[in-house]
């Protein structure tokens, strides 16, 4: 997390007064949002940027703390977000309920003050060390893109996106012309260091917050561009090939041209008019002609442009 941001804490209680002292603790140090009852507390839960952290009084009119947590359990975008409960109630039963339903933690009323910051800057503490492990996870040591772990999950999940939106979803396979060639040449050491100027590159020609580039695997890179059709696919991909070649990264050992270049294959699946749009995988079109509209379809077809775009003397976009 950026460290010029403050931390998100949602404090939910009925309880004016319970509200105020806990904002004039917390104010200085966090960003504080504030609700007076439960219906209120998943509404700004399920906002953008979510809370890093949720403070939940149980025993509320209408809607308790047990149904919120309950819900925000249920839901994939809030069922990581740590909840502390603050509660009068001081049973162990109620303690272990709470627990149960995915509580880290319980805060009793009437509480001490510097006992609340300190668990409260613990968790949060906790919040920004899984949050960094969780993207140290999906980024690639070399090129420090995201991953083919990552590559899977967002493409899984824009697929879903665009299906249950009707808009279109291209992907692009990239591939380094003759990189056997270069290590080759040059050696394992400069190799490395020229992928991660091809991914830089890469990144630096995709414009839109929403498209990613990901090292897919070896010397191979993958664009996925969600709500772009096929024409417009071809236009990032031809803006892609030529920041590669911006580089002018020497290369002695390429048959096609002197400096590192890549070739391309795009693939689109418009889902509008519920067909693909690129070289359609033979592989993968049942007998009846139906076709199974998959992300695994969509990377094979992006694959067999790829080997289109090499057949046809690669440094181009197929």
């Amino acid at each position: 997390m950026e460290t010029d941001k403050k931390s998100r804490i949602l404090i939910v209680d009925d309880e004016k007064m319970n509200l105020k002292v806990l904002a004039d603790l917390l104010k200085e140090t966090y960003a504080l949002i504030l609700a007076r009852n439960g219906k209120q507390a998943l509404k700004f839960a399920f906002q953008e940027p979510p809370p890093d952290l949720i403070l939940l009084d149980v025993i509320m009119p209408e809607m308790g703390g047990y149904e919120v947590i309950k819900q925000l359990k249920e839901n994939e975008k809030t069922k990581d977000i740590p909840v502390i409960f603050i509660t009068a109630l001081n049973s162990m039963e109620d303690e272990e309920h709470g627990l149960k339903l995915g509580a880290v933690d319980y805060i009793a009323k009437p509480f001490s003050p510097p006992i609340v910051k300190m668990r409260i800057h613990n968790y949060i503490r906790f919040v920004h060390q899984h949050k960094l492990l969780d993207k140290l996870a999906y980024l690639d040591a070399l090129t420090e893109i995201p991953n083919r772990r990552r590559f899977d999950e967002v493409l899984k999940n824009e697929f879903a996106r665009a299906r249950r939106n009707a808009t279109p979803l291209s992907l692009g396979m990239v591939d380094v012309d003759f990189f056997k060639q270069y290590n080759d040449h040059y050696g394992h050491a400069m190799g490395d260091k020229t992928l991660y100027r091809i991914a830089s590159a890469l990144v630096k020609s995709i414009k839109r917050p929403g498209d990613m580039v990901a090292r897919y695997g070896g010397e191979e890179f993958a664009l996925i561009l969600p709500d772009t059709g096929h024409r417009s696919s071809l236009q990032v991909g031809e803006m892609a090939r030529k920041a590669v070649l911006k580089e002018k990264i020497p290369h002695i050992d390429s048959t096609i041209f002197p400096h590192i270049s890549v070739s391309i294959g795009m693939g689109t699946i418009d889902f509008p008019q519920h067909h693909a749009v690129g070289v359609i995988p033979s592989t993968t079109a049942p007998e009846n002609g139906n076709i199974e509209y998959t992300p695994e379809f969509l990377i094979e077809m992006a694959d067999q442009n790829l080997y289109r775009a090499k057949q046809n003397g690669r440094n181009q976009v197929y």
